[in-house]
């Protein structure tokens, strides 16, 4: 058993029943929470993930409550996402904040060279969301960018930035937001948040940065993140399976690859830990600076003449 708390191995028990008792935990994340669950044979639930949090922090309860309701919308809507077992929002029962899921199939290994059917299956698996009509509320709040809770800008301002992104942040600022009606959005959409069988995505991970806003949201962090992973031209495919699967033109995708892009810092040194632990030891900050970069020029490029 790796460092679960007897009180919640017990919480976990009660909520799957039967007597089932955990057999093993594995850290999902570098180690660590999230947890993969396995229980000891003969009861009717083999295997299930754990979220643990503080329920002390206000940020964890938020992001506890955003995930749950997200999961109850993906359910209520047939999306590729885990079912919900049993929750613990006040941390009363396990003595800490908890989330207790089905195991989908699949895993998160991020390849060195995608295909066309993943990367296209990336942008179908956004526009499923889009199609989710979702007007914002408590648990739920709109979304104007992805990884909201994030400050970016105030980074960028206190670590140092580029000329390239101050531009990019200028123009923005010229701009007014896309209006529109809101739909359901991951708020956190790169490959590392999917599973996948093959070149099927079997489900979406990783829920609490969701919410309602801009189908743009979903659309672009993904395309974004392709360009990351896989180069410039990857993020054309995404694009490609969204309007496929979406049955229409997606709208002011220049802007929102902007809105994208400036969810960095200036030093992409932050994201490599999360993306070696995905199996791509390949990337370092160098390539994936030169790459954002690459993206975010030919965003800028084309938002002047963007009349989607």
């Amino acid at each position: 058993m790796h460092e679960l708390p007897e009180k919640v191995q017990r919480w976990v028990s009660d909520a799957v029943g039967d007597g089932t008792q955990v057999a093993t935990a594995t850290g999902l994340r570098q180690g660590a929470n999230p947890w993969f669950l396995t229980f000891e044979p003969g009861g009717s639930v083999e295997a299930a993930v754990l979220r643990l949090g503080n329920p002390a922090d206000p940020d964890h309860c938020q992001r506890f409550a955003t995930e749950v309701a997200a999961l109850q919308v993906a359910g209520n809507h047939q999306l590729p996402a885990a079912r919900l077992i049993a929750t613990d929002l006040d941390g009363s029962a396990a003595s800490a904040l908890a989330v207790l899921t089905t195991v989908l199939p699949g895993h998160s290994q991020i390849p060195t060279v995608a295909s066309t059917e993943r990367l296209q299956g990336l942008g179908a698996t956004a526009a499923a969301l889009q199609a989710v009509p979702l007007a914002p509320r408590a648990a739920l709040p709109l979304r104007t960018r992805s990884i909201a809770d994030v400050d970016f800008a105030a980074q960028r301002r206190e670590k140092g930035t580029t000329a390239l992104l101050t531009v990019a942040e200028e123009r923005l600022e010229q701009l007014p937001a896309p209006g529109g009606p809101t739909v359901f959005v991951h708020g956190d959409l790169w490959f590392g948040n999917t599973l996948w069988s093959g070149d099927r995505c079997t489900g979406l991970v990783d829920w609490d940065c969701a919410g309602a806003g801009s189908p743009g949201i979903d659309l672009s962090g993904a395309r974004f993140d392709a360009a990351l992973m896989f180069g410039l031209p990857a993020a054309e495919q995404v694009l490609d399976g969204w309007q496929r699967t979406a049955g229409r033109r997606a709208e002011r995708v220049a802007y929102w690859d902007v809105v994208a892009a400036l969810g960095t810092l200036a030093d992409m040194a932050f994201c490599v830990p999360a993306l070696h632990d995905q199996g791509r030891s390949d990337l370092h900050a160098d390539l994936l600076g030169r790459r954002r970069d690459a993206f975010l020029s030919t965003a800028l490029s084309r938002l002047d003449a963007d009349d989607q």
